[in-house]
């Protein structure tokens, strides 16, 4: 063998051995790898907004350790304040997840575990009292799963957060007359959490949130929800664009139906309606590699909706202006325009009009002083529309007006 051939040979053989030397490396890496890539950074939260996201985790942990570490990736990645979870089969499994999130804990009600928890960040959230409601077993068949209410401080503004896990199944139809009929149980539940807040917790920044497995855009005769959407002065679905709007942003793909509610009530539609305010059902499942597969085997078959809230200015205090107890409008109803007459305020105060369906159709700031204020209702549709007055303590409902 002449030099040449010899070079030639050892070249191709070092070739040949590096190549195998860099594959097994590579096989070696290949795990940490795709861990590494397996999710892509898209921060939600914000250092101004509380963020509370419902999430349905379909017998946690679904998939084992592969559950935590998809979850553990995600949350981390997510960065939101607070998180309601459902279907969470072991606390133990639960803890092991917090364990490995960076600045959270978790809160479940002692002595009693039904599936339903919170995950908090520490450094925004503390927590106050965490309780259920209508545990009894009277209360079984609307709730198989007693709602787990959580007494919070975010900013130093309380709030409180109610999660739950309503019956799921049904025929479509609301047969009241049947008590086992699973609409029937969900109607009676949205009522009885409907209640609870009227009765104990009037005036407080309430989140209802949950799996309530129903969709709102059923027709009224069989709509679970008719009494919270008929209720618009003080309850608000804050998702109801998502249930209206493209299936393709709805929260459980699998019908695909919307299913996953975020609720809120009066006290907070100042602050979902602020710049930086949002509400979307998150779709993490995109971001797993293999999308919606590896996501449904490994993590729920749920998408988690996410509310993004930035509190209005003075939320959380108590007084309001007296003196706009004394608005009025007039005519009323009104079919081309209408005055609205009240006592001077000190300070300029925003003017909303809302439709019944909780869409905000008018929105004005009043000078200070003003004691006369007019609107053109001749371009909305017939109807009932609620008007509230924003000041820096916080909102004040003053009129129906009817559009005729």
């Amino acid at each position: 063998m002449n030099m040449t051939t010899f070079a030639t040979f050892c070249y191709s053989n070092w070739h040949f051995y590096m190549n195998r030397i860099l594959f097994v490396l590579f096989l070696a890496a290949l795990p940490c790898w795709v861990q590494g890539q397996l999710f892509k950074s898209q921060a939600y939260a914000t250092d101004s907004t509380l963020e509370v996201m419902t999430w349905n985790l379909e017998n946690f942990p679904k998939n084992g350790q592969a559950t935590l570490n998809s979850l553990s990736t995600i949350i981390n990645s997510l960065g939101v304040d607070f998180i309601a979870v459902q279907e969470v089969q072991d606390e133990q499994a639960l803890g092991q997840l917090v364990s490995d999130l960076s600045g959270y804990d978790y809160a479940v009600e002692p002595g009693y575990f039904a599936g339903l928890a919170f995950i908090y960040k520490t450094s925004t959230i503390t927590i106050n009292k965490v309780y259920e409601i209508y545990a009894s077993s009277s209360y079984w068949s609307p709730f198989p799963r007693a709602p787990l209410v959580i007494d919070l401080e975010f900013k130093g503004i309380n709030f409180l957060v109610i999660n739950n896990h309503f019956k799921c199944c049904g025929d479509g139809f609301l047969d009241l007359g049947n008590a086992d009929d699973e609409e029937t149980r969900r109607y009676k539940a949205t009522n009885l959490i409907k209640d609870y807040i009227d009765n104990y917790l009037n005036n407080k920044n309430v989140i209802v949130v949950g799996d309530l497995n129903d969709e709102l855009d059923d027709e009224f005769a069989n709509n679970v929800f008719r009494d919270i959407l008929d209720d618009d002065y003080n309850y608000k679905f804050a998702d109801y664009g998502i249930a209206m709007g493209d299936a393709g942003n709805w929260s459980y793909p699998m019908w695909p139906s919307h299913l996953d509610h975020v609720m809120i009530t009066r006290e907070l539609y100042p602050s979902f309606d602020n710049d930086g305010s949002d509400i979307q059902t998150l779709k993490v499942d995109e971001l797993l590699s293999g999308g919606w597969a590896t996501y449904e085997d490994n993590v729920s078959d749920h998408r988690p909706v996410a509310l993004k809230l930035n509190p209005a200015k003075g939320l959380g205090t108590k007084e309001l202006d007296n003196q706009l107890n004394k608005i009025v409008a007039y005519p009323n109803p009104c079919t081309a325009s209408t005055q609205l007459r009240f006592e001077p305020n000190p300070k300029p105060v925003i003017l909303k009009i809302w439709d019944v369906l909780g869409n905000l159709v008018y929105s004005s700031t009043i000078p200070a002083l003003t004691t006369v204020w007019q609107w053109n209702c001749a371009t909305q549709a017939k109807g009932l529309y609620k008007l509230t007055v924003q000041t820096q303590q916080g909102v004040y409902t003053s009129t129906n007006i009817v559009v005729y």
